[in-house]
């Protein structure tokens, strides 16, 4: 019998936990995960976006997410611990999630298709858990926020094209990244 470790707060990945070897014909019935940490924006002038860079613990994986100049602001806020005077949008829904008791377990960034990311947020209300499908900026947004664990789904760290990645790298000047302080 194979024994899996399930996905919870202190999951890094999940895999097969069994002296078992693992058996091709089970291979589709699960999906194998990594937790993931944000380790900060890029600007992007070829595209004329931001780039969320996220990394795996031992510094292996990296998966960078293009996303919007708004929804890089909300993550850069939370990320530098800056509290607006009024709330932003992920603001309200954490304090909407707050009033009635309902927790961010994690963000799941679940699928790359046509160079376009999906995500799930894993929400716990009362005895019961929810899924919801967004968009990975608004998912990082709010996972910064409640303190929650960021996986990608190893398929999409797999499918993140790095030879694509490594063209776009190459075409960087130093002045892309702009002034950094000493």
């Amino acid at each position: 019998m194979l024994n899996w470790h399930v996905l919870d707060q202190s999951a890094k990945r999940v895999t097969n936990t069994s002296s078992e070897p693992f058996r091709e014909e089970l291979r589709d019935q699960f999906v194998m995960i990594t937790q993931m940490h944000v380790k900060g924006l890029m600007f992007d002038p070829y595209n004329n976006a931001y780039i969320v860079v996220l990394r795996d613990e031992e510094h292996s994986d990296m998966l960078p997410i293009w996303v919007g100049k708004s929804e890089a602001g909300a993550i850069s806020m939370s990320l530098e611990n800056v509290t607006p005077p009024r709330p932003m949008t992920h603001d309200f829904m954490k304090s909407f999630l707050d009033a009635y008791n309902a927790k961010v377990i994690s963000v799941v960034i679940t699928d790359l298709s046509e160079h376009t990311y999906f995500a799930k947020i894993h929400l716990m209300y009362e005895d019961s858990e929810y899924t919801v499908d967004a968009r990975p900026s608004d998912a990082i947004a709010l996972a910064l926020r409640s303190n929650a664990p960021v996986f990608a789904n190893n398929s999409v760290i797999t499918k993140q094209s790095s030879e694509e990645l490594e063209q776009w790298l190459e075409n960087l000047k130093p002045e892309d990244f702009g002034k950094l302080d000493s």
